[in-house]
């Protein structure tokens, strides 16, 4: 049955019931909404998807829900019926994207047919019952202008990365849970010239570039019920390597494929960009070197070499006190001396206080220091 034909069905029947048990009209509207969901949306959570204040939602187990709006955390009155049902929307979901998630494989991420982001846990792993976290997508990609009008990002600083990544200067990003690396991965590939061919690499689709039409995603792929079929971001990395991208993009590195990412943007794929969780530019380089430690034995030097000869940029994000979601720093790396890969900051983010609603008042301002590595922007032809 179509999802018109569905509607119909389920309008024509709740009308003859709306006549024999006297239901109001917002009784009956939401009557239909609340049986059509059941059949093709995702149940009890159809409305909190379909709300756009909404950018998270956090279920526990099935009769404790919990939503992120407006930067806040509220617990939800909505609640499944049984742990089963939450169970059924859960295979509905990842059955969609070919992922499988069981008790034998009770941990997979998937995602929303919108490209929202889904982490799936399943008993025994989950001792409350299922759990689910989906990261919503906003229903438009935030551009450099929505970023500049948050107050995430100066319209000066939008420019210099802006002219960076034009250059083919390799970025990567770092920050923590929820600070928004994401879409500010996805806001700087938007950057990337149209008459280049891009190759995407994610564990769950994620990014949204609308401005590049040679563009290839890629997306990981988890194991089989006999343990087979497993493509890595890794795998991937390497695949990738040989499709001619001018870029690779990598969602983000997690592990050992944290090699093969610098290796890329050490063999002619300059302008790459990627993203990793750390508290901060240097917690992040320290990450990539243990990152690189859990899959390859190479000396500390080589390691270190490798990155400082990989990355020329490195962009901090963070979520304040005050919820909101900044760019903090902006370094550069300028080689090894004495062992010791060299971290030159160009821009830090300086707090001057509050206002009388509690948000953080602060900017992110030069160091007084200017990009030493200037001959890509040269090649490139733009102004030093």
């Amino acid at each position: 049955m179509k999802d018109e034909e569905l509607q119909e069905y389920i309008e024509s029947y709740v009308f003859v019931k709306a006549d024999e048990n006297r239901l109001t009209s917002k009784q009956m509207k939401w009557l239909i909404e609340r049986t059509y969901n059941a059949f093709r949306g995702l149940d009890v959570l159809q409305p909190l998807i379909d709300d756009p204040a909404i950018t998270e939602i956090m279920i526990n187990n099935h009769d404790e829900i919990f939503i992120e709006k407006n930067g806040e955390i509220y617990e939800s009155k909505v609640q499944f019926e049984s742990s089963e049902k939450l169970e059924d929307i859960i295979q509905m979901i990842v059955g969609k994207v070919n992922r499988t998630v069981n008790a034998s494989s009770p941990i997979v991420d998937a995602r929303l047919q919108d490209g929202s982001r889904v982490n799936v846990v399943l008993p025994p792993i989950a001792l409350k019952g299922p759990t689910m976290t989906i990261r919503k997508f906003p229903e438009r990609p935030l551009t450099i202008e929505d970023l500049i009008q948050k107050n995430s990002i100066t319209e000066d600083v939008a420019e210099f990365l802006k002219q960076l990544v034009q250059a083919r200067y390799n970025i990567f990003i770092s920050g923590g849970t929820g600070s928004g690396k994401t879409t500010f991965l996805n806001v700087l590939s938007n950057f990337i010239p149209k008459d280049e061919r891009i190759i995407t690499i994610e564990d769950s689709a994620e990014l949204q570039i609308k401005s590049v039409p040679n563009l290839v995603s890629l997306e990981t792929r988890n194991a089989n019920t006999e343990g087979k079929g497993e493509i890595t971001i890794r795998d991937l990395i390497k695949s990738s390597l040989r499709m001619r991208p001018d870029r690779i993009v990598v969602g983000e590195v997690r592990g050992v494929e944290a090699l093969d990412m610098l290796q890329a943007m050490n063999t002619g794929h300059d302008g790459s960009l990627s993203t990793g969780h750390a508290n901060s530019t240097i917690d992040m380089l320290s990450r990539l070197e243990t990152m690189v430690l859990s899959g390859a034995h190479f000396p500390i030097p080589v390691i270190r070499q490798q990155i400082g000869s990989a990355i020329d940029v490195m962009v901090h994000l963070s979520r304040l006190r005050d919820h909101s979601r900044k760019v903090v720093a902006i370094s550069e790396i300028t080689g090894i001396v004495d062992g010791q890969i060299q971290l030159t900051p160009l821009y830090e983010f300086k707090e001057e206080g509050e206002d009388a609603h509690g948000k953080i008042i602060g900017a992110l301002q030069p160091t007084g220091e200017t990009l030493q590595n200037k001959l890509k922007l040269e090649m490139a032809g733009m102004k030093v």
